[in-house]
């Protein structure tokens, strides 16, 4: 039975990975610090078919004696300091997790199990500030954040260990992905949850928002963890931007939301100032032609259906 080894597999994408591998026939094991178990409900449904073990992506001595105990075919490496806005505040802390990190595992691999392929989850984050009307593969690299900074070296670092040291290394350059198992931080999980509050009375308060105006290409987290798989089971490691190829803007998201549950979001948002970033990225768009053309992937839920699933999801949490 092949192996495959997920760090960050308490979060939204390794949970779904995770299932989606066990579908396969998968051994999964899941690399966890000893102080996260509170995170764990993600998984919950999981933990008597997967395998958990212990590891830190800020010690490589860790990480090496892990590969080593689960001798992977494949690793996904999903761990991140993952939000966006918390990278100022923690520049540090997400230099060290995001950037570093992957160079800690891309170490392990290259000194414990060579043999393996390895998945880096990359970000649209890297492309920032660009004049392109939609971004690919070819598309210079401009980050405007901390995070965005990280992501961008892990990316560059999986291509250098590539063709430097001939690993099956692979880089997904994901765009924004949500679904109900999104962490409360993110503002597409902060709209449903208060879409969803509001409609159940359970608390009327507006929901504060930064920047409505901001575009992102948002799909479905589910549908972005089946590329993973088909990047690490192509014939050569090449990179893939996986996007749907449409933006929609935080407005369009809050009023879809909000119309969904028979509200109009304009009477439950309120702007807040505090919440916008130092530097902003106006509109992100990707052009996922080439995962289309040679890995035979496309999105199966629209935004619309993403905005209700989400939706859906919170109304029944609220509903308790």
């Amino acid at each position: 039975m092949p192996r495959a080894l997920i760090t960050g597999i308490t979060g939204q994408d390794g949970s779904f990975l995770a299932e989606q591998l066990l579908q396969q026939g998968w051994e999964v094991f899941g690399l966890v610090r000893r102080s996260s178990s509170k995170h764990y409900w993600r998984i919950q449904h999981l933990l008597e078919q997967i395998q958990l073990v212990h590891g830190d992506m800020l010690d490589l001595s860790s990480l090496i004696r892990v590969v080593q105990l689960v001798d992977p075919d494949h690793v996904y490496n999903l761990a991140a300091q993952s939000s966006v806005a918390l990278s100022w505040s923690e520049p540090l802390h997400t230099a060290e997790v995001t950037a570093l990190g992957c160079a800690r595992m891309l170490e392990a691999i290259r000194i414990g199990r060579p043999q393996a392929r390895f998945y880096q989850a990359s970000s649209s984050e890297i492309f920032g500030l660009n004049s392109s009307p939609m971004q690919s593969e070819g598309t210079a690299l401009h980050p405007r954040s901390p995070y965005g900074v990280a992501k961008a070296y892990a990316h560059h670092l999986t291509i250098n260990y590539r063709e430097s040291f001939g690993l099956f290394c692979v880089a997904g350059i994901l765009f924004n992905h949500e679904s109900e198992r999104r962490g409360m931080e993110f503002v597409t999980r902060k709209i449903a949850a208060g879409a969803a509050r509001i409609k159940r009375g359970k608390d009327v308060r507006p929901i504060p928002l930064g920047n409505t105006s901001a575009r992102r290409d948002w799909g479905f987290a589910g549908d972005y963890t089946q590329a993973m798989l088909r990047m690490l089971s192509a014939d050569t490691p090449q990179d893939y931007v996986i996007a749907t190829g449409q933006s929609w803007s935080v407005a369009d998201f809050a009023e879809r939301a909000f119309n969904y549950v028979g509200l109009d979001w304009q009477n439950h948002v309120e702007l807040d100032s505090t919440l916008c970033r130092p530097a902003e990225v106006p509109t992100l768009c990707g052009d996922a032609s080439k995962a289309k053309a040679e890995l035979g992937w496309k999105p199966l839920v629209e935004f619309d259906q993403l905005v209700q699933r989400m939706v859906d999801w919170e109304l029944r949490r609220q509903a308790v």
